[in-house]
């Protein structure tokens, strides 16, 4: 029962934090300090079912872009999308394939928390004097596809704060358009991270010894708090700027650094 409830609680954290921009990955790792390590499979999986309930979220947007393609500006939307997921690919099977990759340990995402709080609320001043534009550039796809690669280097850089505040600096000022872009982006993203884990797992056998129950169990979880997170959160964009998630990150950071063992 104990070891269900840490699943659980690893779930909730998860699907809050994947696309508020707080970083679903340092939570992950700092939670696991106390809950007990998982697999990488684990922690990509419950992902999954963060980005399955972004899925259903934007289900409409999906369908509208997989069968307007003949229409000029939704195949230019469609090719930015692809163009940014490429990008991201290809960066991270480089970056993978030399081996760089922070220590996941407390202090590199603390630091990360704190930086990308600070930069946060220097973004969001500098976005706020541009005027609002919600039209997508080839430079912001760019940009967002490796702001995805960062993001997954770095622990605690959040996936979904470093791509939206790309699109915003760049070009999509209206933090709607830049937000949507940003997921959009982020759905064949993890479902491809998700997938290269799953290889990884059949081709060197650890299958057998993965805990599926306790992956599907926090999938679930992870979709189900996701789906109520980003509902909240589109919602709140319309009318708040992202400075109370900036103040948390730079909070949290500065706690870890005090409170934690900086090996751990």
């Amino acid at each position: 029962m104990t070891d269900l409830l840490n699943i659980v609680l690893l779930g909730i954290i998860e699907g809050i934090t994947e696309f508020l921009p707080i970083s679903s990955t340092g939570h992950l790792l700092i939670a696991e300090h106390w809950l007990g390590a998982r697999s990488d499979l684990f922690n990509v999986g419950i992902q999954a079912g963060a980005i399955l309930a972004i899925t259903l979220v934007y289900w409409k947007r999906i369908w509208q872009l997989l069968t307007q393609w003949r229409d000029p500006a939704t195949r230019d939307y469609l090719f930015k999308l692809a163009v940014a997921f490429l990008i991201t690919c290809v960066l991270g099977l480089v970056v993978t394939h030399y081996g760089f990759k922070l220590p996941e340990t407390v202090a590199p995402i603390a630091w990360a928390l704190i930086i990308g709080g600070f930069w946060m609320i220097g973004a969001e001043a500098l976005a706020a004097r541009q005027p609002d534009r919600t039209e997508v550039t080839w430079t912001v796809a760019i940009l967002v596809g490796i702001a995805q690669m960062v993001a997954g280097v770095f622990p605690g850089t959040s996936r979904s704060g470093a791509t939206i505040f790309a699109a915003m600096l760049f070009g999509t000022s209206n933090r709607a358009a830049a937000t949507e872009f940003a997921f959009l982006v982020g759905i064949p993203t993890m479902y491809a991270a998700t997938g290269y884990e799953l290889l990884k797992v059949w081709k060197n056998g650890s299958a057998a010894h993965e805990d599926w129950t306790a992956l599907i169990v926090g999938f679930i979880v992870s979709l189900i708090v996701a789906f109520a997170a980003v509902k909240w959160l589109l919602g709140y964009i319309r009318t708040h700027r992202f400075t109370v998630f900036a103040v948390y990150r730079i909070a949290l950071g500065a706690a870890l650094l005090l409170l934690m063992p900086m090996g751990a």
